[in-house]
């Protein structure tokens, strides 16, 4: 992962814009702390920060085709740049990066390369042939990319708004899976799978796809050249990813430069679900598992800092980022560099606890689909953001390109929440790993309940931010919020606070303007609130406020399905034995 800033039609093109683009670069080098590149061409500037994954010893960037006349500079990592290559046999590469594939893309078949990209990207790509330039953005946003204007006819686009919103009239975030032409004008979008428009689809589950669809998109971001690990929380999610991944890695480059034992990493106040949980798993997978402690005092301290790095005041990501954040600085003083996490599952898979209410399964798949297309302002901004702020870089299996076509393929009927039917939250995910001659996980972590991250790092962690806020805003403050924030009107004290935090370092409208609001519950989005009248009464984002469904419902384990069994009979439940289910109320989204 890197720090991108590129300015494009500058009316000052002396000295002074020159510095000044490197100042605001450097807001950028958390993210990129290994190297600093600017490429100047008359009026335009493509500056970069590096984080070296890939290519440590040449894949400095800005990154150019053979005569230097195409320009680019990213963020992110192209998974599929070997295959990419053999395509372009005869281009002359000048460095092993994953990213130098896009100059010569470009080059090759001009602005209609960007589906044939497999990975995690935002990049701004200068043609000084016709000083064209065009910028883009991975399907789902998993990396970050601004976009602004200056009064001076410039325009800008940067990895985070902190490099902008000084020099830009207004900005906005861009928008995943679009492409801005300077020559054709305008954005588009490029991306349009089929789950895109929302139609109900009715592929019947085959679990065995799943389940290779998920191996072949964590063992692809097995790409590195340096040291890495997992971000286990001990939920289903998090645990699945480093089940594959300590399989797999015994076959990778990596290994035979680091060691085929994975390192896996849990952060948690003493005593939180999350920590037992990862132990275990951590123990079962044989892993070399590394526990860190932080206190709500710790997290309240930096709450400043992490508001500033992760450019949000909402809500559930600021609770969420801020043990993300101090983990992150934990991991990187290890020298580890990239992680894989577990975002994405609960949007793709319904798994977050109010979509016990769903009312019918097509209900069920928009909801999915607007969770996806969400991720970009809240999951996604928080996994990158928060360790990105130490110069780490989270990669998410989840959000394969592929992977999310083959999941989002499965009728919707599947993934309804079914008790009649030994059906919990994420029921064809879980089924699909259920392997009882070679378990990925012990049983009661394959079918542990949700967990949101905030909530499962320690409750007391939720507890302590909302009295916190209680002490530094009034009833009065709250009362009057809707005159002095009547954009996104802070509805309690504790986003109240927040709001207050950001718009110290943010206080621009546009800045603002950059967050979502409206009424959710349990992380649901505003549509869904109307599922239950008594939501909202307590519009809370913790799993907490799915109340009636956060409990250990199901006390059996679910019999699995076979890979041709198409059918939506009765699966009922098999007998109680050692592994089966047992009542508990712990669990996690990442």
């Amino acid at each position: 992962m890197c720090g991108i800033l590129a300015v494009l039609g500058c009316a000052d093109t002396s000295l002074a814009r020159r510095s000044r683009v490197i100042e605001l670069s450097r807001r950028l080098r958390h993210r990129g702390p290994d190297w600093s590149g600017l490429h100047c061409y008359q009026d335009c500037y493509l500056a970069h920060q590096r984080l070296a994954i890939v290519d440590p010893t040449s894949g400095d960037q800005p990154l150019y085709n053979e005569d230097k006349s195409i320009v680019v500079t990213v963020n992110g990592e192209i998974y599929n740049h070997e295959e990419l290559r053999a395509k372009l046999k005869s281009h002359k590469f000048r460095t092993g990066s994953d990213c130098e594939v896009i100059a010569h893309l470009y080059e090759e078949y001009g602005e209609d390369f960007l589906d044939m990209l497999d990975g995690m990207f935002s990049f701004v790509l200068l043609d000084t042939r016709n000083k064209s330039f065009i910028a883009a953005r991975d399907p789902i946003g998993i990396t970050p990319l601004y976009m602004g204007w200056g009064l001076d006819g410039s325009v800008w686009f940067a990895s985070e708004m902190k490099a902008l919103s000084d020099d830009c009239e207004r900005f906005v975030s861009f928008l995943p899976g679009h492409i801005y032409s300077s020559e054709k004008g305008g954005l588009r979008r490029w991306y349009n799978p089929p789950w895109y428009s929302e139609c109900i689809p009715s592929t019947p589950y085959d679990p065995l796809v799943l389940r290779q669809a998920f191996e072949k998109a964590v063992i692809k971001r097995l790409m590195t050249d340096v040291p890495f690990g997992v971000l286990l929380s001990g939920g289903l999610d998090s645990s699945l990813v480093a089940a594959v991944a300590s399989r797999h890695l015994g076959q990778t480059k990596v290994a035979r430069q680091w060691g085929s034992q994975l390192h896996t990493f849990s952060v948690g106040l003493k005593g939180s679900p999350d920590l037992k949980f990862a132990r275990e798993v951590a123990d079962f997978l044989g892993t070399f598992h590394h526990e860190f402690h932080f206190t709500v005092q710790e997290g309240i301290d930096a709450l400043e800092e992490v508001i500033y790095h992760i450019e949000t005041y909402d809500v559930t990501t600021v609770r969420a980022s801020t043990p993300m954040f101090l983990m992150s600085r934990k991991i990187r003083s290890l020298g580890v560099k990239m992680v894989l996490s577990g975002e994405g599952s609960d949007e793709i898979f319904g798994g977050y606890l109010y979509f016990h209410k769903a009312p019918s399964k097509e209900e069920f798949h928009l909801e999915t689909c607007r969770k996806i297309k969400a991720l970009h302002l809240y999951d996604c901004l928080r996994a990158n953001k928060a360790t990105c702020a130490w110069g780490l870089e989270a990669r998410v299996p989840f959000l394969d390109k592929n992977f999310i076509n083959v999941a989002m393929d499965i009728d919707p009927e599947w993934k309804m929440i079914r008790p009649d039917l030994g059906r919990i939250e994420k029921w064809v995910l879980r089924n699909a790993f259920d392997d009882d001659q070679n378990p990925y996980l012990p049983k009661h972590i394959l079918y542990r309940q949700k967990e949101q991250f905030s909530d499962g790092v320690g409750y007391s962690w939720i507890d302590g931010l909302k009295d916190h806020a209680n002490e530094h805003v009034s009833d009065a403050m709250l009362k009057n919020a809707s005159f002095v924030y009547p954009e996104n009107t802070p509805t309690t004290k504790e986003a109240y606070y927040y709001r207050t935090i950001f718009e110290k370092f943010f206080p621009k409208n546009a800045a603002r303007s950059t967050v979502p609001g409206g009424p959710s519950v349990a992380c649901s989005s505003a549509k869904a609130v109307e599922w239950d009248a008594a939501w909202s009464k307590n519009l809370d984002p913790s799993g907490r406020a799915a109340v009636g469904v956060h409990t250990a419902a199901y006390k059996e384990v679910p019999e699995k399905v076979s890979a041709s069994d198409s059918s939506s009979s009765v699966i009922g439940f098999s007998p109680k034995q050692d592994g089966a289910i047992e009542a508990t109320a712990t669990a996690t989204a990442v």
